[in-house]
Order: C-alpha cells, then structure tokens, then sequence
C-alpha cells in the first residue's frame, strides 16, 4: 500500500478505484486490481 499526500489523480487511473473514509484517513481500494492501494494521512 502507497502512502500518498494527494489521492485525487491518483483514483483517476482506474475506474475500479473506490475511495473510502476509514478512521479518519483516507484509502483507495480496487478489487480488479489490488496493487493499487493506497493511503492518505
């Protein structure tokens, strides 16, 4: 998983990325394809 200060061009990539709001951080999580994790805050 990436840690990442900016996530908005980053979910642009793939259209299977979902954002989602955990414990007061941030992460992307795509089930198609799961390299692309990743974290803000």
């Amino acid at each position: 998983m990436k840690v990442r200060a900016s996530l908005k061009s980053w979910k642009g990539r793939d259209k299977n990325s979902q954002v989602i709001r955990r414990h007061g951080k941030i992460f992307i999580v795509n089930k198609k394809n799961p390299r692309l994790k990743a974290r803000q805050g």
